[in-house]
């Protein structure tokens, strides 16, 4: 199988040596604005990922017990994929979706939006 590669956003991790598991190919830095709607960070540090295909089902329990997740931090989720399949890593629940499943994706979408992660922000593509 293929390795995976996806985002993970620094600021959203409550422990960051997740970051250690996978390699990070790019990292870019984003000014936080109103369209964010994160106002209690200054920044986005983006860092593009690639996860080992071995790993991607430890790697995505790691994260999702590692994302922030409550009311004064909001929710974050983090998310990667290959030709077959996708990882949406959301604060205690994991969608792992194939490509092609329109609905999963749906699913993970309504779940995004139910925690108040803006609707901008997960729009997953399958």
């Amino acid at each position: 199988m293929r390795d995976f590669t996806g985002v993970i956003i620094e600021e959203s991790l409550r422990d960051k040596s997740v970051l250690d598991e996978v390699k990070i190919i790019k990292t870019e830095v984003e000014p936080v604005t109103e369209n964010h709607e994160t106002s209690h960070v200054k920044q986005w540090t983006m860092h593009t990922v690639e996860v080992n295909s071995e790993d991607a089902e430890k790697v995505a329990e790691r994260l999702s017990k590692s994302l922030e997740g409550n009311k004064e931090t909001g929710y974050w989720y983090a998310d990667y994929k290959n030709y077959e399949l996708a990882y949406i890593i959301f604060p205690n629940k994991i969608f792992k979706i194939s490509r092609g499943d329109l609905a999963r994706f749906q699913e993970a979408k309504e779940y995004g939006i139910s925690l108040g992660i803006p609707e901008y922000q997960v729009d997953f593509s399958s």
